[in-house]
């Protein structure tokens, strides 16, 4: 037996789908519970000054589709009728969403949440594994996304429904380990007395660790951007920018293996974004792994999970396509996050 929420009643087709980040949002309709998602071009938030404008310019000024229901995955918490994002300056407000696009129906949940939905509806065209291991079917499971921040969630099955767990792991505190990680840790900043995962684990952190490197050695930064770092580092033509992919890649395999503690993720770890997908070939080069399997006295355990990264380019509207089919099927809590009109 589902678990029950009088709150999972069915969506009204066609439903709006977004996947709303700092930087990009991407948007589908799903005209009914069978169709694949009606996918638009990638949206620049800093394109357009809110939300709404971005979905009437960009969504339905292009189609003739009419969405009665909208299901929106934000990266911030849901708290009210007024939702901030946390590093993009739109703020979603349902209600008035509602009014202006003729929406009845209006679910709002975090980026993560759907990250973690769509672990459970992808194929495995869309996994590369980077550690092995046998993924247990109604295993728990972990997501990892290094991007605009480091956004992080738990899925765990009961009751034969899927519970996503939102958290804000990013901002657990990172510290050195190794005599290399002493020297360069002092150059990192600290917000408050302390380093957060976020500070390194995601674009801008990349950045941070690779000033940190050179302050480390007395040299010049030669890079100022995330792209220009990894692809330096790919391509071997930066010995810094190598160091700081290896180092990038040990302290996420280092948080990775935390997390499939905490969890017990026999389902897997799954790595989701831009970021994982760009260096692969540095996820799989042994660092990773090794520093994800240093859980002594449990590495045996945490050796037998593996490890994907998700290659779907929009797996968020993956997970947020399978919920809108089949609410039932996931235990999503609606209660203040779900806006119905009348």
């Amino acid at each position: 037996m589902h678990f029950k929420n009088e709150n999972d009643t069915a969506l009204r087709f066609p439903v709006l789908i977004g996947d709303i980040g700092g930087t990009n949002a991407r948007f589908a309709i799903l005209v009914d519970s069978n169709a694949e998602p009606k996918t638009f071009p990638v949206v620049q938030t800093a394109d357009y000054e809110t939300i709404d404008e971005a979905i009437q310019s960009a969504i339905l000024d292009r189609t003739s589709i009419l969405p009665q229901s909208a299901v929106l995955a934000v990266a911030g918490p849901v708290d009210g009728d007024e939702i901030d994002l946390t590093n993009c300056d739109w703020v979603v407000r349902p209600r008035r969403m509602m009014e202006a696009m003729g929406l009845s129906d209006i679910v709002v949940i975090n980026d993560f949440e759907a990250q973690a939905l769509a672990v459970v509806a992808l194929d495995d065209e869309h996994l590369e594994m980077v550690c092995p291991g046998r993924s247990e079917a109604t295993g728990s499971r972990v997501v990892l996304g290094p991007g605009t921040g480091l956004g992080m969630a738990g899925l765990v099955h009961a009751q034969h429904t899927w519970f996503p767990v939102p958290g804000e792991g990013g901002h657990v505190d990172l510290g050195p380990r190794s005599e290399r990680d002493l020297e360069i840790f002092p150059h990192l900043e600290r917000i408050e007395g302390r380093i957060a995962a976020e500070q390194i684990l995601c674009g801008r952190g990349m950045v941070n660790l690779y000033r940190a490197i050179n302050a480390a050695d007395g040299n010049t930064p030669t890079h100022e951007t995330p792209a220009e770092i990894s692809s330096a580092g790919l391509d071997g033509s930066d010995p810094v920018a190598v160091e700081t992919l290896d180092l990038f890649v040990t302290y996420l395999g280092r948080l990775a293996g935390d997390m499939a503690l905490i969890f017990m993720a026999r389902g897997g770890v799954y790595l989701s974004g831009g970021i994982a997908q760009k260096i692969v070939p540095i996820l799989k080069n042994g660092k990773f792994k090794a520093a994800f399997e240093d859980k002594a006295p449990h590495s045996a355990l945490v050796k037998a999970i593996p490890v994907y990264v998700i290659t779907h380019p929009k797996a968020a509207l993956v997970g947020l396509a399978a919920y809108a089919r089949t609410p039932v099927r996931f235990g999503i809590e609606t209660q203040g996050r779900r806006w119905k009109a009348g």
